[in-house]
């Protein structure tokens, strides 16, 4: 079983990695992690002030800094995984990254911030699940 797992800079993603702890001792064999962390793209303005080299480092050290959390939580697990990183649309991203890697579950944390917020704001969780190719499990 190949499971994309989605992580952001939130609590949430460790309550995401316990979950796919607790899903793999339910599987036969260990299944394929693949860690995933997605940033949004700078504005244009920001990303031309910082240069190509600039917006670079700043993407990557954003994931480096949510990454090295989230990869101590799973080495916790002993579960063989792998690190991704993205910049893009975050729902969109996750869910080409998941077709294009052939992944058979998303796993994803949801921030709870209610109905309200969402209708205003979107939900990343509730795009993700609506145009997933693969089934999408929540954690909250």
């Amino acid at each position: 079983m190949k499971i994309l797992l989605a992580v952001d800079e939130s609590e949430t993603a460790l309550q995401v990695v316990k979950h796919a702890a607790q899903l793999a001792k339910q599987l036969k064999s260990p299944p394929s992690i693949a860690l995933v962390y997605v940033n949004l793209p700078l504005p244009k303005a920001v990303a031309k002030e910082l240069g190509a080299e600039g917006a670079e480092a700043y993407y990557a050290d954003t994931a480096a800094t949510v990454l090295r959390k989230v990869r101590a939580a799973m080495k916790r697990t002993r579960l063989p995984f792998t690190e991704h990183r993205a910049v893009g649309p975050v729902a969109e991203t996750l869910t080409r990254l998941a077709k294009a890697d052939r992944a058979d579950l998303i796993l994803m944390g949801s921030h709870g911030r209610g109905t309200l917020k969402n209708l205003l704001l979107g939900s990343v969780t509730t795009k993700v699940i609506a145009t997933s190719p693969v089934p999408v499990m929540v954690v909250r």
